[in-house]
């Protein structure tokens, strides 16, 4: 997968990528802002991978701007 890629599924969660921790958390504070209920305190490496991995989860039934 590519570290600019943020995929959202269905089941209201996120699993973010990115290339680095402070990249991932400036991400979920922007998701914070509309839909996350549930946030990560750290982010996680795995060997031989580049970049770093976060998971939320997200509200997706708020309206915009509530």
């Amino acid at each position: 997968m590519r570290p600019d890629l943020m995929p959202l599924d269905r089941a209201s969660r996120t699993d973010d990528v990115a290339a680095d921790a402070a990249t991932a958390l400036a991400l979920q504070e922007a998701l914070a802002a509309q839909w996350v209920t549930a946030t990560a305190d750290r982010v996680t490496r795995d060997p031989g991978q580049p970049g770093v991995r976060m998971r939320c989860y997200l509200d997706l039934r708020q309206p915009l701007g509530s």
